[in-house]
């Protein structure tokens, strides 16, 4: 029998929040911006303008919170620290557990289109038997779930919190995990120490060890990779630097301006998408802002932004030449921050599934659920 009591859980934001919300838009202070520089220097200062104006005039949260609610949520005391999750069930027969976790700029509210999916394919062109029992927690600081206040609430402490979730909270003896961002890295970690209670394990962001090959030995493959990893390391990191060292100090800002949260949030939407520059190609203004949303109405960017601070001084991989021998998939998006070759992730993982994908980007279950979900079914049901 479960040993971790369970309360149903429904999302209800107080009208006084949405109130004080709209007052804080109606006042944004915006910047200047060096003319002609588009997203140059950060996100750009006519698409922010055009998007809090959205937001106060035309934006239905109470609409998205419904949507929200037709999910099954729930809450769950482990080890002191509420876990909030959704807890969707299969239409289907004999179907698996499926654990879903999300990253940071993300919240729970990237799985809206691909539960659904999982959990009755047959209303979504795939056979009945290929469904999932969908079990998706938002991260300890992340969302609903409480805010952690002790130090080290890093990659392996939320594995293990997920773990007791899956096996003492809800009973299930075997279950499949899958992840992106900061939930691929949680997804591997279970991998690595729970091998015995997954089916297997299917990620769409890979966690790889450095190079084992002098310069002139790299294939081109490698060679294109290093270079996009050092354009990243170069450009893209800012967010991971003051994250990683000084997120106090960036949430009093964050955590005041409801412009400044968005523009922080949507920058990476644009920036990490399959989305060519154009961020609403790949997702509506209600997307975005929902997403972001969740981040304001339950005052979680400092706790979120936290895990970055912990998995730099404690870190999850301190010997990564370890291989994880649990069956994996990886599915890789051309959109994807960093796509390493099949060798690398080959030393790192028993890779028994490789699928390059034709689109997407690394919001996968945003920006391609159907593709995602198809994977997912595809290597899931071959495991017994």
């Amino acid at each position: 029998m479960p040993s971790i009591k369970i309360e149903p859980f429904k999302i209800q934001v107080a009208d006084a929040v949405l109130k004080d919300l709209r007052e804080r838009l109606d006042r944004t202070r915006f910047p200047d911006e060096v003319p002609d520089t588009g997203w140059e220097y950060g996100i750009n200062l006519a698409y922010m303008k055009e998007l809090v104006e959205y937001w106060r005039t035309k934006y239905d949260w109470r609409k998205h919170e419904a949507q929200l609610n037709r999910f099954a949520h729930f809450k769950a005391n482990i080890d002191g620290l509420e876990i909030h999750f959704i807890h969707e069930k299969s239409r289907g027969p004999n179907p698996k557990p499926l654990l879903l976790s999300h990253g940071w700029p993300g919240t729970i509210y990237e799985f809206m289109e691909i539960i659904p999916m999982l959990t009755d394919p047959a209303a979504h062109g795939a056979g009945a038997d290929q469904s999932f029992d969908v079990i998706a927690p938002s991260l300890p600081g992340y969302g609903f779930s409480g805010h952690p206040t002790v130090r080290a609430m890093n990659i392996q402490a939320i594995g293990e919190k997920f773990h007791k979730l899956m096996t003492e909270a809800l009973g299930y003896k075997r279950y499949c995990a899958q992840g992106g961002d900061w939930g691929s890295a949680i997804t591997s970690r279970l991998g690595e120490v729970h091998g015995d209670s997954l089916y297997g394990i299917h990620v769409n962001l890979l966690f790889v060890g450095g190079r084992t090959k002098r310069e002139g030995e790299l294939t081109n493959e490698e060679k294109l990779f290093l270079a996009d990893l050092d354009s990243f390391r170069r450009e893209e990191t800012g967010y991971q630097q003051i994250q990683g060292t000084k997120p106090q100090t960036l949430a009093y800002g964050l955590n005041d301006s409801p412009a400044g949260l968005a523009a922080w949030i949507v920058e990476k939407f644009r920036t990490w998408s399959d989305c060519a520059g154009d961020v609403e190609r790949r997702f509506t203004k209600d997307q975005l802002l929902t997403n972001v949303m969740i981040y304001w109405i339950t005052q979680t960017i400092n706790s979120s932004t936290r895990l970055y601070y912990e998995s730099r001084h404690h870190p999850w991989r301190t010997d990564s030449t370890k291989r994880i021998e649990t069956p994996t998939a990886a599915a890789l998006f051309p959109g994807e921050i960093l796509k390493p070759p099949r060798e690398w992730a080959e030393q790192a993982f028993n890779i028994q599934h490789w699928t390059v994908m034709p689109r997407g980007g690394h919001f996968a279950a945003m920006e391609e659920p159907k593709l995602l979900a198809d994977d997912i079914r595809d290597f899931f049901g071959r495991l017994k």
